[in-house]
């Protein structure tokens, strides 16, 4: 009876529905991708540009869907070249003013929202604005999984190549700056994987949850360990436990599943504030009460 139970509540609606099985293969294929870039920006002080560069793809993913239609690969397209974009006028309004990276990326994030909800509102019905801003992960077909798929690999083969001038950049900039000359380039290279994968998790989670699969498994990785290899392997089974519980909860509860998959991350983000080994609060309050007796 028990096996019976548990059968129906884990495996049965992946076995039963295929449109389930698609949603699956697409959230793990999206959380191995963008679960190592959302570690990198913990590492680089960047997590809130995650979140101003997914909203940051709007406007060209609006100009996709207004020329195209639900178009996944004109949608794309558009979505990655205003990323670029975006990011190009951020770094040359940091390079020729005062501002602070983060001021210029708040600043072109923000009008970039804007233009692209109004081109929407503008040009399509309410539905369409739902869709673009939240996804549909259960409506994940074939060329969706292609993309997915092909970004994730070829976010994985980049990071392999660019590891380790990206974690000095991280840990020691100035270091890096003394032996390598290319600083520019890898972080042009960086905000490129960290465009490429917001294009992927908006067509499945919408350009405003897109970022949570990115970061929060991320930053609750860094309260457990302080080895980047580690918090990579921790960050990345946070996402798939996440996405898949999350597929579960919004089977069984009935819940949109973008919201229910970034939730469960939440949850465990949670967790990880109170019980993580690296930085909780429990550990380091022991540690503390340790150190004074």
């Amino acid at each position: 009876m028990n096996y019976l139970n548990a059968y129906e509540l884990l495996i049965s609606p992946f076995a039963d529905f295929s449109f389930m099985r698609q949603a699956l293969v697409g959230c793990l294929a999206l959380s191995l991708g963008s679960a190592p870039i959302g570690l990198f920006l913990v590492l680089r002080r960047m997590s809130l540009m995650g979140d101003a560069m997914s909203h940051a793809v709007l406007p060209g993913a609006a100009i996709g869907f207004m020329c195209a239609g639900l178009s996944l690969p004109a949608m794309g397209l558009g979505g990655f070249a205003a990323g670029l974009l975006v990011a190009l006028l951020a770094g040359l309004a940091t390079r020729f003013t005062s501002l602070k990276e983060d001021a210029s990326f708040a600043a072109f994030y923000l009008m970039s929202l804007a233009f692209g909800v109004l081109l929407v509102s503008k040009h399509g019905s309410n539905i369409d604005l739902m869709h673009i801003l939240f996804g549909s992960v259960l409506a994940v077909d074939a060329p969706a999984l292609l993309l997915i798929g092909g970004i994730t690999s070829l976010t994985l083969l980049t990071l392999a190549i660019i590891y380790r001038p990206l974690v000095l950049e991280g840990i020691d900039p100035f270091f890096l700056r003394t032996v390598s000359q290319r600083t520019g380039g890898w972080h042009l290279i960086f905000l490129s994987l960290v465009v490429l994968n917001l294009v992927a998790g908006f067509q499945t989670l919408g350009t405003l949850m897109a970022v949570g699969l990115m970061m929060l498994p991320a930053i609750s990785a860094r309260l457990w360990s302080n080895k980047i290899g580690l918090m990579l392997l921790i960050s990345t089974g946070i996402a798939l436990f996440s996405s898949i519980s999350g597929l579960l909860l919004s089977y069984h509860l009935e819940l949109a599943s973008g919201p229910a998959i970034i939730l469960m991350a939440g949850c465990v983000y949670l967790i990880s504030i109170v019980f993580g080994n690296a930085g909780g609060v429990i550990p380091r309050y022991v540690r503390l009460k340790h150190y004074r007796h």
